[in-house]
């Protein structure tokens, strides 16, 4: 079952980026038309608000307000802009292998690439979304649950997808708003809503979704915490060690790294059973992570990179940027991404 609040405060990504999407009250405005108008082609598409980046192979891929997704296959000295069948703000892109990747964003939006980002097809939508949602209840019979798939179609394609989690070229896991989450297992033809299956009774919204193994990790809103050991199939929730939200977080077998408002950062190596604090040095709320070698870095509200040294966390010496979004490692180059577009940080990625 999952639930609504018409309460929350609108949802919008752009100058307000760490307003909205980083700060943890968010709802997607109704996005109307956007959703099938082709996305806008900007003069300076690096420049443009972006909100997520992945590799795909040797090429670097973001995607961010309005639809713009750009590519570069030199290490993030030049980009190109991707035409793209849909307008909308797209929040998280993710790459299986050099070739298949996929796109979320708002109004329930996943897009996929079978040529390493070159080309786009829309799989699904909200509205879609919220039809596949209703047939799965009424199937299931399940009261609570048509009442909640009732309230999707009425309300219309409103509500965005936050992250993607990746297992494969055909098998993904988009998670988003009000605790919206659909997987697929066959590239994004067919989709099954996973919410009944998510102890999440509150409809808090997701805004990570990890795996490592077997073991999958999904965080987000007010502390939410839920870990599958069986690839996904069940979930349970864990004890948060602090009630803020989680905005980001990487796994690695047993071990588990999250983070999120006002500068926390927590650590458990036993599967979520106990949970240390990292020291902080900079109390900014954490927005994005990036594994790198051994360590992880993590970018900061306030334009910070900070780098995960033993049981601290150690600032890196970069000049602070604009509010930071996302990071990724292009050729031996560290680059972040906000609402100044995509930039290189000096220190590299190493």
């Amino acid at each position: 079952m999952f639930t609504f609040f018409s309460s929350v405060p609108a949802w919008h990504a752009g100058a307000a980026l760490c307003a909205a999407l980083l700060a943890g009250a968010a709802l997607a405005a109704p996005v109307g038309a956007a959703a099938e108008r082709p996305a806008v082609m900007v003069q300076r598409p690096a420049a443009a608000v972006l909100l997520g980046a992945a590799a795909a192979g040797q090429r670097t891929v973001a995607v961010g307000e309005r639809g713009v997704l750009i590519v570069s296959d030199d290490g993030g000295a030049h980009w190109r802009q991707v035409a793209l069948p849909t307008s909308v703000t797209l929040t998280a892109v993710r790459f299986a292998d050099a070739r298949h990747g996929v796109a979320v964003g708002h109004g329930g939006t996943v897009l996929t690439s079978a040529d390493g980002g070159d080309t786009w097809t829309r799989r699904l939508d909200g509205l879609r979304l919220a039809q596949l949602a209703l047939q799965a209840a009424q199937r299931g019979g399940d009261a609570a649950g048509m009442r909640d798939a009732e309230r999707l179609v009425a309300e219309g394609a409103d509500k965005p997808f936050l992250d993607v989690l990746v297992w494969d070229a055909k098998r993904f896991l988009a998670v988003g708003a009000f605790g919206l989450a659909f997987a697929t297992e066959d590239g994004g033809q067919t989709w099954t809503p996973w919410m009944d299956r998510l102890p999440n009774p509150k409809g808090m919204h997701f805004y990570v979704a990890r795996r490592s193994g077997d073991s999958v990790l999904l965080a987000g809103e007010q502390g939410l915490l839920l870990r599958s050991g069986d690839n996904g199939r069940s979930f349970q929730a864990m004890n948060s060690p602090y009630p803020g939200s989680w905005f980001t977080g990487e796994v690695t077998g047993q071990e588990m790294l999250l983070a999120g408002l006002r500068g926390n950062v927590w650590r458990s190596t036993d599967g979520g059973e106990q949970w240390a604090q990292i020291a902080n040095p900079r109390s900014a709320s954490v927005t994005a992570s990036l594994p790198v070698g051994n360590t992880v870095l993590l970018a900061t509200q306030a334009g910070q990179v900070l780098r995960l040294q033993g049981d601290a966390l150690r600032a890196m010496d970069i000049a602070p940027q604009a509010p930071l979004a996302g990071l990724v490692a292009a050729g031996g180059q560290l680059l972040g991404l906000g609402v100044n577009g995509i930039h290189a940080l000096n220190g590299g990625a190493q």
